[in-house]
């Protein structure tokens, strides 16, 4: 099992950034894709962004394209998210967990779903 924290939401206008991180508790964390997903009230999860074990390959859902980047530490066993541009419909809580594949940025089903952190993003 892979047990990891979600931080760096917040409350920003239209347009503005924010840098989100999770940070994962296991030695092998360079074995593992990894993704970010989010919920909306009163929606399901989707995925949002997935990495390869090394960060040389991503995936961005087509909403988030060209403003979203995903990175990771390795050495750090942390993960990030930089959010540029953001628009009210990003507000959601945002999640990490490992994936199987990073083009299957799907939400697993099961896994350790961590605690989350919010970002709202007012008009």
């Amino acid at each position: 099992q892979v047990h990891v924290v979600e931080s760096g939401g917040g409350t920003v206008q239209n347009g503005g950034s924010l840098r989100l991180s999770c940070t994962a508790s296991r030695t092998y964390f360079d074995n593992l894709p990894m993704g970010w997903f989010r919920q909306a009230p009163g929606k399901g999860r989707e995925g949002v962004s997935c990495i390869g074990r090394l960060g040389r390959s991503t995936y961005y859902t087509s909403s988030v394209k060209g403003r979203f980047t995903i990175s990771r530490d390795n050495a750090k066993n942390t993960m990030y998210l930089q959010m540029n541009n953001l628009k009210p419909e990003d507000t959601a809580m945002y999640y990490c967990a490992p994936v199987t594949y990073y083009l299957d940025c799907s939400p697993p089903i099961h896994t350790d779903w961590g605690q989350g952190t919010q970002v709202t993003v007012s008009s």
